[in-house]
């Protein structure tokens, strides 16, 4: 993993103990492994890209390891674009797309195979399984893939050989195969565009993935109810850890940092410290989200009183955003423009900011002026998928600026956020931090709140918290 240290207690290995190390280890191939579920699916994305590039070859590398603390490596997590089009979490591998006469193309993976027990290398090498554990074979990575599968240490000859075809490469992901094609800039990021626009809609394999996500999510919020009274004896990083405890033995992991934001700290968009106090009186935001094995994420927040009662004035700003995000969800549905939801959220806020003398008035001019974003910070949502923030390179026509389709899964979280030292509202107004969010699918005839098994109305949330609250 990390460079080769100066500094190793055994100068070096005996003959003696290298033939000892070669020998006696059992044939552990496997002959019983099945293509897996995502397989066809990955099958049709590729043949959607296919057409995207005809006589192109196409290059979608995985990705690395990085070196964390000099001997230990930072989670890996492979590049988004290849996931999706391969189904596949390996890293330091690569898909390539070489193109055929008829226009199409012949999809395969580069991997990193086996480590040899003919040599030291499966026990002293920088990818050594003994240390980093057991990887799959070429053939059983075939078998799980429905691909050729070849061996990613002659990646860069291949492709610096190559059939003579333009090459498009996503670039930022693996160096190493970088430098062994020629591209041109512009072109490769016409290629992650694609990328992004063709995971805009999810198919039905995807949708059950999230499925799976959200009713993960779903009950971690409910273990961390249960847990409050534990976190108000200790800190924020209580509920994260129980959360993440959730996460772990139901999924991959969390889908990205858990917002674990009690009192002041909901103000605070992407506040992920998690390591202040949690108060009983105050709020506390939670916005967190399972990943599954998969790597699909789900993206769910909700503002709870952490005495389990919201005071009237933490109720007055939880129902303005409550209304908001109902009237941002009812715009959600097949043929509406992308920007419906965000506009009909914002507005909603906007009115009540100018009811309350926080902003100046009409409602209309200043949504128009954006004045409401002072207290609103951000968007009201985004594409939602492998990526918490999903499909981020497609091309505007095709997502802001788009039109929503059945199959799109989205977040609606409209939010109101008075900083605490900001001194154009009342002082208990100073330090509130409200957030819903919910994750929907648009269907054939409008959407399907995947999160609708949490409470979202004021007093749905105190009964819920009422019932499960420890």
């Amino acid at each position: 993993m990390a460079k080769d240290r100066k500094n190793r207690l055994y100068p070096g290995i005996s003959e003696e103990l290298s033939a000892l190390m070669r020998t006696g280890w059992a044939d552990t191939e496997r002959h019983d492994l099945q293509l897996s579920e995502q397989a066809p699916y990955a099958a049709a994305r590729r043949a959607a890209l296919s057409a995207r590039f005809p006589g192109e070859r196409l290059v979608i590398p995985s990705g690395n390891l990085k070196v964390r603390s000099n001997d230990d490596g930072y989670a890996f997590r492979p590049y988004t674009g290849y996931v999706h089009m391969t189904g596949d979490r390996a890293r330091d591998g690569a898909l390539v797309l070489e193109p055929r006469a008829d226009g199409g193309h012949d999809a395969y993976c580069f991997q990193l195979p086996r480590d040899s027990r003919d040599n030291d290398e499966f026990w002293t090498g920088p990818h050594a399984e003994l240390w980093m554990g057991r990887r799959r074979s070429l053939a059983e990575a075939e078998l799980v893939l429905g691909l050729p599968c070849r061996d990613v240490r002659t990646a860069a000859d291949t492709l610096a050989t190559g059939s003579g075809a333009p090459t498009r490469i996503v670039r930022g992901i693996d160096p190493s195969l970088e430098d062994a094609v020629t591209t041109d800039e512009e072109r490769d990021d016409e290629l992650e565009e694609a990328l992004s626009d063709l995971r805009l809609v999810k198919d039905d394999w995807e949708i059950t993935e999230l499925r799976k996500a959200v009713d993960s999510t779903v009950r971690g919020f409910t273990d961390v109810i249960g847990e409050l009274s534990r976190a108000v004896a200790s800190s924020e990083r209580w509920i994260e850890g129980t959360f993440f405890r959730r996460a772990r033995l139901e999924g991959n992991a969390v889908g990205y940092g858990s917002i674990c934001a009690a009192g002041e700290h909901a103000t605070i968009m992407h506040w992920t410290d998690n390591d202040g106090p949690v108060r009983p009186g105050d709020l506390l935001l939670l916005d967190a989200g399972v990943e599954t094995h998969t790597l699909y994420t789900a993206d769910v927040t909700r503002t709870l009183p952490i005495n389990g009662t919201f005071t009237p004035l933490q109720r007055k700003v939880y129902d303005a955003v409550y209304e908001a995000q109902e009237a941002g969800m009812a715009a959600v549905k097949p043929g509406a423009a992308y920007r419906d939801f965000h506009e009909a959220s914002q507005r909603h806020l906007a009115v009540r900011l100018v009811e309350w003398g926080f902003i100046e008035g009409p409602a209309d001019r200043a949504y128009e002026l954006g004045l409401q974003r002072r207290f609103t910070m951000a968007g009201t949502g985004h594409m939602l998928g492998l990526d918490v923030h999903d499909c981020a390179h497609a091309r505007n026509e095709e997502y802001v600026d788009g039109v929503l389709e059945p199959g799109m899964v989205l977040t609606v979280e409209p939010g109101l956020y008075f900083q605490p030292d900001d001194l154009t509202v009342p002082e208990e107004w100073r330090g509130i931090g409200v957030r819903i969010e919910d994750d929907l699918v648009v269907t054939a005839d409008g959407h399907e709140n995947l999160s609708d098994g949490l409470p979202r109305s004021a007093d749905d949330v105190e009964a819920w918290m009422a019932r499960f609250a420890g």
